[in-house]
């Protein structure tokens, strides 16, 4: 048997355990049912699922759910498109999520895959110091698909509002 405080009272009869928690207004809680003799520890019970609730709560709060964001461009993409979906994708980088950068190929643009090739190099150049490679470009049907995810010794270096910066600066 444990107290409050986690020092050792040792063995007693379950009657007299309910005795002494009733005595001190608190719980009597079976922690290691299997042990020979089961160790029992008097706490608050409702306290203490409080704390672990959260301790979840917080951990849960602290993990970081990684996405798969996809981003979609074409051949033909206007300057300031480009730079608006450049941007985005930063921002899904810095925010821990890997991204699916698209380039769409309609009719015969699929005939030039080396202009995919070069927005996607484009894409490349920006991110750079936020991301690497997980998946080179790679024409897939009337796609081409390249996957970046965030790289973590450069994200503990370059926030991702630096990294807007120096993509706005290029």
């Amino acid at each position: 048997m444990v107290d409050p405080e986690g020092n050792q009272l040792g063995i007693k009869s379950a009657a007299e355990a309910l005795e002494l928690a009733k005595s001190m207004d608190l719980d009597l809680v079976e922690v290691a049912p299997m042990a020979v003799p089961p160790v029992c520890r008097i706490m608050d019970y409702g306290k203490f699922k409080f704390d672990s609730a959260q301790r979840a709560r917080e951990s849960r709060r602290k993990s970081v759910s990684s996405q798969l964001k996809e981003m979609k461009y074409r051949p033909k993409i206007g300057t300031g498109d480009f730079e608006t979906k450049t941007k985005q994708v930063i921002k899904f980088l810095g925010e821990g999520h890997k991204v699916k950068v698209t380039v769409m190929f309609r009719g015969r643009e699929v005939f030039h895959p080396d202009l995919g090739r070069h927005i996607l190099e484009k894409i490349e150049e920006r991110t750079a110091a936020i991301a690497k490679i997980e998946a080179a470009a790679k024409l897939d049907g009337k796609n081409m698909v390249m996957v970046l995810a965030p790289d973590k010794r450069a994200t503990a270096k370059a926030p991702a509002h630096e990294a807007e910066v120096q993509a706005e600066e290029a």
